[in-house]
């Protein structure tokens, strides 16, 4: 058997009836439509949302308030305190937050917060600081380097 010779099971297939084709047809005329009213006319009917002269779905439930920022950046947080489980000198960066368990996924953004103090002398490599966490850090004779 070969692509070209399948064919449709006998009676699965029926024919488009086609309608408005004049009174030969059978169908001509009103079209298979009836003579007047709402649906007999073009466009007429209900609409999709018509729930028989009930309040429709969409307008008995609330709006939403607010709305969602698409562009909205997102960073996972770090504090200083979290960063004392590295050796002292150590580079820390996202992929060795990652290994650490400090963060879920390296592609994001990580801002290092200033909660808690820190002991050992680290290069810490972020996207973003805050004020209290640069000083701990150089305090502590490290260096804060930003990914701008």
């Amino acid at each position: 058997m070969r692509l070209h010779e399948l064919s449709p099971a006998p009676g699965a297939v029926k024919k488009k009836k086609r309608v408005g084709r004049g009174p030969g047809s059978g169908h001509g005329k009103t079209a298979t439509r009836g003579t007047k009213g709402q649906k007999s006319r073009s466009g007429g009917g209900k609409g999709a949302a018509f729930e028989g002269g009930q309040t429709p779905i969409y307008r008995r439930l609330p709006k939403l308030p607010g709305f969602k920022n698409r562009f909205k950046k997102v960073y996972s947080l770090v504090n200083i305190e979290q960063l004392n489980i590295f050796e002292s000198g150590a580079i820390v960066d996202a992929a060795s937050l990652q290994q650490a368990g400090l963060v879920k996924k390296a592609a994001t953004p990580v801002k290092v917060l200033g909660r808690g103090e820190i002991t050992k002398a680290l290069t810490v490599k972020a996207n973003q600081f805050s004020g209290t966490a640069i000083t701990k850090i150089e305090a502590a004779g490290g260096k804060a380097e930003s990914l701008k």
